[in-house]
């Protein structure tokens, strides 16, 4: 782990405030958590001595702050093709296709997006999780943005943790959904499965927007958009109201065919062996300019391809 010491001079104009909330201000590459941590830590002295985060200010205490950047060294980089969408001093927006797992972790330690990113630019090996700043689950495919650097991480954070980042999915689902809707419902750990999220009266708060945007037989092509960002929020959300997503093998239950359907489908449907989800849509403020971008992307190849034996089926 490498360490940078970073000297601060708080103004008069902090007279009054916490130290930690006066150094945040003075900071703004770091978190308000960072600064905490590494005041708790002893990691940060005010006038050579060890303080606390409540402490007030009175003015031109001179304080000596060591930031611990975290190296990345048990993630080993390799050469895995990416799919860079856009890139610039701050950013990486980033195509992920079904079956790539985000980051390291038990039973996938090689192989990740992590992993191919610390190939592509070595430097993000400086940041938390290689500059990763949210998930998709393995089999979702579609857009995700990476940070390159401590300032966008934490600008980058913080939209996720406020929910101003606009996430887009496209599914497909079991059933002939009639309209479109929102699901609040709050979700938590599945008592009864530790792998498998579930909607609990004590979950976290959960917020999943849906519209239909097209129908077939017995399945439903849909939109859903979020206001939160939990684990497995849309395949949660839209199972419970009854319109499990195809392919999910946690909560898409049985495999089902539409009546006296032709074996083109029946193998169609054997064949998709991962939920229909995909993110197709993203929209944030750049870190550095301020300025909203949002990116979109077409469905994978074999959500395509489903979407097209489905229809035939109509016809």
């Amino acid at each position: 782990m490498n360490e940078d010491v970073i000297k601060i001079i708080l103004p008069k104009r902090f007279n009054g405030q916490r130290i930690d909330s006066a150094m945040t201000e003075m900071l703004p590459n770091l978190s308000r958590s960072k600064i905490t941590s590494s005041i708790k830590a002893g990691d940060a002295l005010l006038n050579g001595h060890k303080f606390k985060p409540k402490d007030k200010v009175s003015g031109g205490e001179i304080i000596n702050i060591i930031i611990k950047l975290n190296i990345n060294n048990q993630w080993a980089a390799e050469n895995i093709p990416l799919d860079i969408i856009y890139e610039d001093d701050d950013i990486l927006i980033i195509n992920k296709p079904f079956g790539l797992v985000t980051h390291p972790g038990a039973g996938n330690w090689e192989g990740t997006l992590a992993n191919a990113l610390l190939y592509y630019n070595a430097d993000l090996s400086r940041l938390d999780r290689a500059g990763i700043v949210h998930r998709l689950d393995k089999n979702t495919s579609g857009l995700m943005v990476v940070a390159k650097n401590p300032k966008s991480q934490k600008y980058l954070v913080e939209q996720f943790q406020t929910h101003s980042v606009e996430r887009e999915y496209t599914a497909i689902v079991y059933g002939n959904m009639i309209s479109g809707g929102t699901v609040d419902d709050p979700i938590g750990r599945d008592s009864k499965d530790r792998i498998k999220q579930a909607v609990r009266v004590n979950g976290k708060d959960a917020v999943t927007h849906y519209r239909v945007i097209n129908r077939y037989a017995n399945h439903t092509h849909v939109k859903a958009s979020l206001e939160t960002g939990r684990t497995h929020q849309i395949r949660v959300h839209l199972s419970h109201i009854g319109y499990p997503l195809v392919g999910d093998p946690l909560y898409g239950g049985r495999l089902r065919f539409p009546k006296k359907a032709r074996e083109e489908i029946k193998e169609t449907l054997k064949a998709f062996q991962r939920q229909a989800l995909h993110s197709k849509k993203l929209t944030l403020k750049h870190p550095t300019t301020g300025k909203v971008m949002s990116w979109e992307i077409e469905l994978p190849d074999d959500m395509s391809m489903l979407l097209d034996v489905l229809d035939s089926f109509d016809k």
